[in-house]
Protein backbone atom coordinates (compact mmCIF):
# COMPACT_ATOMS: atom_id res chain seq x y z
CA UNK A 1 0.00 0.00 0.00
CA UNK A 2 2.83 2.41 0.77
CA UNK A 3 4.40 1.58 -2.61
CA UNK A 4 1.08 2.35 -4.30
CA UNK A 5 0.91 5.68 -2.48
CA UNK A 6 4.47 6.52 -3.51
CA UNK A 7 3.59 5.90 -7.16
CA UNK A 8 0.36 7.87 -6.76
CA UNK A 9 2.19 10.88 -5.34
CA UNK A 10 4.84 10.67 -8.05
CA UNK A 11 1.98 10.84 -10.55
CA UNK A 12 0.43 13.87 -8.82
CA UNK A 13 3.57 15.99 -9.19
CA UNK A 14 3.20 17.03 -12.86
CA UNK A 15 -0.53 17.61 -12.33
CA UNK A 16 0.09 19.87 -9.32
CA UNK A 17 2.94 21.70 -11.01
CA UNK A 18 0.64 22.43 -13.94
CA UNK A 19 -2.05 24.11 -11.89
CA UNK A 20 -3.95 24.45 -8.64
CA UNK A 21 -1.10 25.29 -6.26
CA UNK A 22 -0.63 28.88 -7.51
CA UNK A 23 3.13 28.46 -7.52
CA UNK A 24 3.68 31.78 -9.27
CA UNK A 25 2.28 33.53 -6.19
CA UNK A 26 4.62 31.52 -3.97
CA UNK A 27 7.59 32.44 -6.18
CA UNK A 28 6.51 36.08 -5.84
CA UNK A 29 6.64 35.83 -2.05
CA UNK A 30 3.10 34.91 -1.02
CA UNK A 31 2.82 33.17 2.34
CA UNK A 32 0.67 30.03 2.27
CA UNK A 33 0.45 29.57 6.04
CA UNK A 34 -2.16 31.34 8.18
CA UNK A 35 -1.31 33.77 10.96
CA UNK A 36 -2.45 31.27 13.60
CA UNK A 37 0.10 28.76 12.26
CA UNK A 38 3.01 31.16 12.63
CA UNK A 39 1.74 32.38 16.00
CA UNK A 40 1.68 28.85 17.42
CA UNK A 41 5.41 28.15 17.13
CA UNK A 42 8.42 30.43 16.74
CA UNK A 43 10.53 28.95 13.93
CA UNK A 44 13.08 31.74 13.52
CA UNK A 45 16.64 30.44 13.87
CA UNK A 46 15.26 26.98 14.70
CA UNK A 47 15.95 23.64 13.05
CA UNK A 48 12.54 22.71 11.60
CA UNK A 49 11.59 19.42 9.96
CA UNK A 50 8.53 19.31 7.70
CA UNK A 51 7.27 15.75 7.34
CA UNK A 52 5.39 14.68 4.18
CA UNK A 53 6.24 17.95 2.48
CA UNK A 54 5.22 17.06 -1.14
CA UNK A 55 6.22 20.07 -3.31
CA UNK A 56 7.64 21.88 -0.29
CA UNK A 57 5.39 24.93 -0.57
CA UNK A 58 4.87 25.16 3.20
CA UNK A 59 8.55 24.30 3.75
CA UNK A 60 9.52 27.34 1.68
CA UNK A 61 7.25 29.50 3.83
CA UNK A 62 8.86 28.17 7.02
CA UNK A 63 12.30 29.00 5.59
CA UNK A 64 11.14 32.50 4.71
CA UNK A 65 10.13 32.93 8.34
CA UNK A 66 13.70 32.24 9.40
CA UNK A 67 13.68 28.48 9.94
CA UNK A 68 16.58 26.24 9.02
CA UNK A 69 14.13 24.06 7.15
CA UNK A 70 14.32 20.42 6.10
CA UNK A 71 11.54 18.77 4.11
CA UNK A 72 10.98 15.01 3.94
CA UNK A 73 8.76 13.08 1.53
CA UNK A 74 8.45 9.50 0.29
CA UNK A 75 7.94 10.52 -3.35
CA UNK A 76 11.15 10.95 -5.43
CA UNK A 77 9.30 13.14 -7.92
CA UNK A 78 7.99 15.36 -5.10
CA UNK A 79 11.48 15.79 -3.64
CA UNK A 80 12.95 16.70 -7.04
CA UNK A 81 10.18 19.23 -7.67
CA UNK A 82 10.54 20.67 -4.16
CA UNK A 83 14.26 21.24 -4.65
CA UNK A 84 13.64 23.03 -7.94
CA UNK A 85 10.86 25.16 -6.43
CA UNK A 86 12.98 26.22 -3.45
CA UNK A 87 15.75 27.29 -5.84
CA UNK A 88 13.23 29.29 -7.90
CA UNK A 89 12.01 30.97 -4.70
CA UNK A 90 15.57 31.81 -3.68
CA UNK A 91 15.40 30.08 -0.30
CA UNK A 92 17.69 27.47 1.20
CA UNK A 93 15.86 24.26 2.07
CA UNK A 94 17.22 20.73 2.39
CA UNK A 95 15.02 17.93 1.09
CA UNK A 96 15.31 14.25 1.98
CA UNK A 97 13.57 11.33 0.30
CA UNK A 98 12.06 8.91 2.83
CA UNK A 99 8.79 7.69 4.23
CA UNK A 100 7.99 8.68 7.80
CA UNK A 101 8.68 5.21 9.17
CA UNK A 102 12.36 5.41 8.18
CA UNK A 103 12.82 9.14 8.76
CA UNK A 104 15.22 8.83 11.71
CA UNK A 105 17.67 6.74 9.70
CA UNK A 106 17.23 8.81 6.54
CA UNK A 107 18.10 11.96 8.49
CA UNK A 108 21.17 10.37 10.04
CA UNK A 109 19.87 10.60 13.58
CA UNK A 110 19.59 14.39 13.49
CA UNK A 111 17.14 16.01 15.86
CA UNK A 112 15.07 19.15 15.50
CA UNK A 113 13.62 22.01 17.51
CA UNK A 114 10.31 21.76 15.65
CA UNK A 115 8.66 18.93 13.72
CA UNK A 116 5.84 20.25 11.56
CA UNK A 117 3.21 18.25 9.73
CA UNK A 118 0.75 20.10 7.54
CA UNK A 119 -2.66 19.76 6.03
CA UNK A 120 -3.58 16.48 4.37
CA UNK A 121 -0.70 14.40 5.75
CA UNK A 122 -1.89 12.09 8.52
CA UNK A 123 -4.52 10.36 6.37
CA UNK A 124 -1.66 8.73 4.44
CA UNK A 125 -0.25 7.04 7.54
CA UNK A 126 -1.61 3.66 8.68
CA UNK A 127 -0.33 3.79 12.27
CA UNK A 128 -0.26 7.04 14.25
CA UNK A 129 1.31 5.34 17.26
CA UNK A 130 4.36 4.54 15.13
CA UNK A 131 4.28 8.05 13.63
CA UNK A 132 4.30 9.71 17.05
CA UNK A 133 7.22 7.57 18.21
CA UNK A 134 9.20 8.65 15.16
CA UNK A 135 8.36 12.28 15.92
CA UNK A 136 9.53 11.84 19.52
CA UNK A 137 12.83 10.41 18.26
CA UNK A 138 13.26 13.37 15.89
CA UNK A 139 12.73 16.06 18.55
CA UNK A 140 15.44 17.52 20.72
CA UNK A 141 14.72 17.78 24.45
CA UNK A 142 12.10 20.50 24.79
CA UNK A 143 11.35 20.37 21.07
CA UNK A 144 7.85 20.97 19.71
CA UNK A 145 5.54 18.98 17.46
CA UNK A 146 3.27 21.31 15.49
CA UNK A 147 0.36 19.76 13.59
CA UNK A 148 -2.13 21.66 11.44
CA UNK A 149 -4.51 19.18 9.81
CA UNK A 150 -7.83 18.91 8.08
CA UNK A 151 -10.43 18.11 10.70
CA UNK A 152 -11.71 14.51 10.50
CA UNK A 153 -15.24 15.93 10.43
CA UNK A 154 -14.40 17.75 7.20
CA UNK A 155 -12.77 14.61 5.84
CA UNK A 156 -15.95 12.65 6.63
CA UNK A 157 -18.14 15.08 4.69
CA UNK A 158 -19.47 14.02 1.29
CA UNK A 159 -18.33 15.56 -1.98
CA UNK A 160 -21.96 16.35 -2.85
CA UNK A 161 -23.73 18.46 -0.24
CA UNK A 162 -27.29 19.70 0.35
CA UNK A 163 -26.75 22.86 2.37
CA UNK A 164 -27.51 24.03 5.02
CA UNK A 165 -27.16 20.49 6.37
CA UNK A 166 -23.84 18.66 6.13
CA UNK A 167 -23.89 15.16 4.65
CA UNK A 168 -21.31 12.66 5.92
CA UNK A 169 -20.30 9.59 3.89
CA UNK A 170 -16.74 8.81 5.07
CA UNK A 171 -15.58 7.28 8.36
CA UNK A 172 -14.58 9.57 11.21
CA UNK A 173 -13.00 6.90 13.42
CA UNK A 174 -10.23 4.48 12.34
CA UNK A 175 -11.65 1.92 9.90
CA UNK A 176 -8.62 0.30 8.30
CA UNK A 177 -7.17 1.00 4.88
CA UNK A 178 -9.52 2.60 2.37
CA UNK A 179 -8.69 1.94 -1.27
CA UNK A 180 -9.28 4.94 -3.53
CA UNK A 181 -9.10 4.81 -7.30
CA UNK A 182 -9.34 8.19 -8.99
CA UNK A 183 -7.74 9.56 -12.13
CA UNK A 184 -8.06 13.09 -10.69
CA UNK A 185 -6.14 14.77 -7.88
CA UNK A 186 -7.52 17.35 -5.46
CA UNK A 187 -5.77 20.08 -7.48
CA UNK A 188 -5.10 20.40 -11.20
CA UNK A 189 -6.95 18.85 -14.11
CA UNK A 190 -4.59 16.25 -15.60
CA UNK A 191 -5.14 12.52 -15.24
CA UNK A 192 -3.01 10.48 -12.86
CA UNK A 193 -0.87 7.75 -14.38
CA UNK A 194 -1.09 5.80 -11.09
CA UNK A 195 -4.67 6.31 -9.88
CA UNK A 196 -4.78 3.89 -6.92
CA UNK A 197 -4.01 5.08 -3.39
CA UNK A 198 -4.77 4.03 0.18
CA UNK A 199 -5.90 6.29 3.01
CA UNK A 200 -6.61 5.86 6.71
CA UNK A 201 -9.01 7.80 8.92
CA UNK A 202 -7.87 9.09 12.32
CA UNK A 203 -10.22 10.74 14.79
CA UNK A 204 -9.02 13.55 17.04
CA UNK A 205 -8.80 11.17 19.99
CA UNK A 206 -6.55 8.83 18.00
CA UNK A 207 -4.13 11.65 17.25
CA UNK A 208 -3.97 12.93 20.83
CA UNK A 209 -3.61 9.42 22.27
CA UNK A 210 -0.71 8.64 19.91
CA UNK A 211 1.09 11.87 20.78
CA UNK A 212 0.77 11.45 24.54
CA UNK A 213 1.71 7.75 24.46
CA UNK A 214 4.94 8.76 22.73
CA UNK A 215 5.87 10.83 25.79
CA UNK A 216 5.00 14.25 24.39
CA UNK A 217 3.02 16.73 26.48
CA UNK A 218 0.02 18.31 24.79
CA UNK A 219 0.29 22.08 25.24
CA UNK A 220 -2.29 23.43 22.79
CA UNK A 221 -5.27 22.25 20.78
CA UNK A 222 -7.62 24.40 18.70
CA UNK A 223 -10.25 24.00 15.98
CA UNK A 224 -10.67 26.41 13.06
CA UNK A 225 -13.51 27.05 10.59
CA UNK A 226 -11.23 28.00 7.68
CA UNK A 227 -9.38 25.91 5.11
CA UNK A 228 -6.78 26.62 2.40
CA UNK A 229 -8.54 24.02 0.23
CA UNK A 230 -11.78 24.93 -1.50
CA UNK A 231 -13.38 21.62 -0.58
CA UNK A 232 -16.74 22.53 -2.19
CA UNK A 233 -17.24 25.00 -5.06
CA UNK A 234 -19.76 27.12 -3.14
CA UNK A 235 -17.54 27.74 -0.10
CA UNK A 236 -17.24 31.38 0.99
CA UNK A 237 -13.97 33.27 0.65
CA UNK A 238 -12.35 34.02 4.03
CA UNK A 239 -9.52 36.20 2.70
CA UNK A 240 -5.87 35.57 1.79
CA UNK A 241 -6.75 32.48 -0.23
CA UNK A 242 -8.63 30.76 2.61
CA UNK A 243 -12.18 29.40 2.56
CA UNK A 244 -15.01 28.78 5.00
CA UNK A 245 -18.49 27.27 5.02
CA UNK A 246 -21.20 28.76 2.77
CA UNK A 247 -23.57 31.25 4.38
CA UNK A 248 -26.21 29.60 6.55
CA UNK A 249 -24.24 26.43 7.21
CA UNK A 250 -23.47 25.67 10.90
CA UNK A 251 -19.95 26.74 11.88
CA UNK A 252 -18.21 23.39 12.07
CA UNK A 253 -14.43 22.88 12.22
CA UNK A 254 -12.50 22.51 8.97
CA UNK A 255 -9.01 22.39 10.50
CA UNK A 256 -7.45 21.65 13.85
CA UNK A 257 -4.07 22.61 15.23
CA UNK A 258 -2.14 20.75 17.89
CA UNK A 259 1.09 21.51 19.69
CA UNK A 260 2.98 19.07 21.92
CA UNK A 261 6.37 19.30 23.61
CA UNK A 262 9.10 16.77 24.23
CA UNK A 263 10.51 16.45 27.77
CA UNK A 264 13.26 18.94 28.62
CA UNK A 265 15.71 16.08 28.94
CA UNK A 266 15.97 12.69 27.30
CA UNK A 267 13.98 10.08 29.18
CA UNK A 268 13.70 6.34 28.62
CA UNK A 269 10.52 5.48 26.77
CA UNK A 270 7.99 3.71 28.97
CA UNK A 271 5.35 1.63 27.25
CA UNK A 272 1.90 2.42 28.54
CA UNK A 273 -0.79 -0.22 28.76
CA UNK A 274 -3.17 -0.25 25.81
Amino acid sequence: MIAANRANWDARVPVHLDGGYDLDALRAGQQRLADFEYAAVDVRDRDVLHLQCHLGTDTVCLARHGARAVGLDLSPASVAAARALAAECGVEVEYVESDVEHAVAALGGRRFDVVYTGKGALCWLPDLTAWARVVADLLRPGGVLHVVEFHPLMNAAADEQAWPGVVLDWPYLPSGAIRVESAQSYEGTGELAAPVSYEWTHGIGTVIEAVTRAGLRLTSFAEHDVSPWRRWPDMAAAGDGWWTWPAGVPRLPLLYSLRAQAPDRDQPRVSRPA
